[in-house]
Parts: structure tokens; C-alpha cells; sequence
């Protein structure tokens, strides 16, 4: 079995929060938040002069600054559903971008790339070790358009570096009666077992989910189903 991105250790930062429902955010935003956020949503909505770049660019870079940490990833999910950028203009934003603007633009392929061009991103993300951003590499949009034997190193992946499979979107659907998965998990845990380090937890939920029998729609212990990652 190929071994899941090897390299150095996976970052220990505390995984954020999904971004929070974007009517929430302006509840829990000071007013001036709010004025700048109305401000960046209505530039986003203009184009920049041509061969400059388009104003809310820069407003993504502002976010954590004008509305806290916290909030900073919804406001920027806000953004870049308002200006509607292009695919390429989200892998010129993504590869250019810190890591918190790289998340905001992975949580907002979803609702801006309809096909599988958004792609690349999502797989640039799955190379890291950084465990917040491999959170938001497997939400939606890479449920939908990752192709099976991507999909299944994502989730060889997320058990190598500790992230939480319950942020996987649509596990218990594409783990459904997959033997392939089964057997790279069954061969991981054996690895495991055999150079003295545990088996994540995670591993058996995900193990059990890959029975033919299993339901569909099952969930960890505590997590209601239709909690999107």
C-alpha cells in the first residue's frame, strides 16, 4: 500500500470551527465589522480595472484583522461568493494566499465551481500536513467530484495526521461497500499494529462503514447526520 504523504510531522494547530452560517455572522460582528464586511461585499461585486487585482482580493487578506479570527473564514466564504471569481481566478487567489485565505477558498468551491475544475486545489491540499487545511480539502465539493482512488488516500490521509473523519462530507455514502477502502484501512492498521503505534480510533468507524450491510447514513456516536464538513 502506498503510504499516505509521509513527510514531516503533521501540524498540531487546533482545527477552526466550519465556517459558521453566513446569516449567524453579523450577530456576532461589532459594527464596524459589519460596515467594512457590507463595504467588501458591495466592491466584490465590481470588477477591477483591467490588469489590476479586483479590490476584494485584498479585502480577503483583511478578514481575520476587521472581523476576529472566529468569523474571519465565513466572511471570506462571503466575499468570494459575492464577486463570483473564475476558477482560474480561485487557483490564482489559492496559490497566492496564506493558509487561512486557501480554506476560505476550498469551503467556497461548492457553491462556485459546478464541475470538477476546482479539482487541483482540493489535491494541492490533500499533499499538505497541515491539518486544518486538509479539514476543509474534504468537504463537499471533493465528495462530490473526487474520483475513488483519491478519495480513499483523503481519507488514508486524514487518519495519518488526526483529522477528524466526522469532517469528511459524505463518508458513510462513498465508504459504502467499498472493498478497496476496506483492505487499505485493514493494511494501515496492520503497519500500525506492527511498528508498536496505535490504530486511530477513527479507523475501525470507518472500517465498519465499508460493510455492504452497514447504513448508509451512519454517523459517529454524538454527531447528527447532514453536518456538512
Amino acid at each position: 500500500m502506498t503510504r499516505p504523504h509521509p513527510s514531516p510531522a503533521p501540524d498540531s494547530a487546533p482545527l477552526e470551527e466550519r465556517p459558521s452560517a453566513p446569516d449567524d455572522l453579523r450577530s456576532h460582528l461589532t459594527p464596524p465589522a459589519r460596515d467594512w464586511l457590507d463595504r467588501a461585499l458591495t466592491e466584490a461585486t465590481h470588477p477591477g480595472p483591467h490588469g489590476t487585482s479586483p479590490a476584494w482580493e485584498s479585502r480577503l487578506a483583511e478578514a481575520g484583522r476587521r472581523c476576529g479570527s472566529a468569523h474571519a473564514d465565513t466572511a471570506r466564504v462571503l466575499i468570494l461568493h459575492a464577486a463570483r471569481p473564475t476558477p482560474a481566478d480561485l487557483a490564482r487567489v489559492y496559490h497566492r494566499g496564506t493558509a487561512d485565505e486557501r480554506r476560505a477558498v476550498l469551503h467556497a468551491l461548492p457553491g462556485l465551481v459546478p464541475g470538477p475544475d476546482g479539482l487541483p486545489l482540493v489535491e494541492d491540499a490533500l499533499r499538505t500536513n497541515d491539518t486544518r487545511l486538509l479539514a476543509a480539502a474534504v468537504g463537499p465539493y471533493t465528495a462530490r467530484h473526487l474520483e475513488p482512488h483519491l478519495w480513499r488516500h483523503a481519507i488514508l490521509k486524514c487518519l495519518f495526521t488526526g483529522v477528524p473523519v466526522v469532517r469528511v462530507a459524505q463518508l458513510a455514502e462513498r465508504a459504502h461497500g467499498d472493498a478497496e477502502l476496506a483492505r487499505m484501512l485493514a493494511d494501515f492498521a496492520a503497519e500500525r499494529t506492527a511498528a508498536g503505534r496505535p490504530v486511530p480510533e477513527d479507523l475501525h468507524h470507518v472500517l465498519a462503514l465499508t460493510d455492504p450491510a452497514a447504513p448508509q447514513h451512519a454517523t459517529p456516536e454524538g454527531v447528527p447526520h447532514g453536518k456538512e464538513s
